[in-house]
């Protein structure tokens, strides 16, 4: 999953989709998945973001899976929690009490190692795959969580006016890669602010996935 041009990033400080505050779409929608407390979260593409500690702070288990170790590193550190370290199936797994970050490829994580996941929460991690990947993205990540509802964070702009990532992921593509398999509802559109917001005009979009029955 383009390991380089990642590590890159980090080691370059070019990490501006870094937030220094849990995401306010976060705050604002994440109880629409009416999970319970000491529900399992899971966080694809966490980096270091403040959203883990929010989570955590708000009683629930959260697993994440990053590319680069110092940002795990740290959040543990910014969290006081000392992790146990461990190989396992090929990635590295730090975890203390109820939250859980694994180091390495994403499309590596078995399905077995993670166990039963509640809800997903993706701000940064389909947004940051190009176009030939999203498809392959989607389609583990459903299987990995067994149709586990989602909170979703997408950006919508003409594509055109910069390169990604972040990448514009509008509502066709999003409909394409998991209306097979969820409801999907459009929670709120935004004009896009931040670093991007320089780039390029658009709107930042938040969706609530929840699994079809039947």
């Amino acid at each position: 999953m383009e390991e380089q041009f990642w590590q890159t990033r980090w080691n370059t400080g070019k990490i501006a989709f870094h937030e220094g505050a849990p995401n306010k779409f976060l705050i604002t929608h994440f109880d629409v998945l009416e999970i319970d407390q000491g529900a399992h979260v899971f966080v694809p593409l966490c980096g270091k973001t403040s959203d883990l500690d929010w989570l955590y702070e708000r009683g629930y288990r959260v697993t994440g899976i990053e590319f680069n170790r110092d940002a795990i590193e740290e959040v543990f550190e910014r969290m006081s929690l000392i992790p146990d370290v461990e190989q396992k199936s090929g990635l590295t797994r730090f975890s203390s009490g109820r939250l859980t970050i694994w180091h390495g490829d994403f499309f590596l994580l078995p399905r077995g190692d993670v166990g039963t996941i509640d809800a997903v929460y993706d701000r940064a991690a389909l947004v940051a795959l190009p176009e030939d990947i999203r498809k392959e993205y989607a389609k583990y990540l459903v299987e990995l969580t067994r149709n586990a509802p989602q909170l979703l964070i997408s950006y919508s702009y003409d594509q055109s006016q910069t390169e990604g990532p972040p990448f514009s992921v509008p509502e066709n593509t999003i409909r394409q890669l998991y209306g097979s398999n969820f409801n999907i509802e459009r929670l709120e559109s935004a004009d896009i602010k931040g670093p991007l917001a320089a780039r390029c005009s658009g709107k930042e979009q938040t969706w609530k996935l929840s699994m079809k029955n039947g």
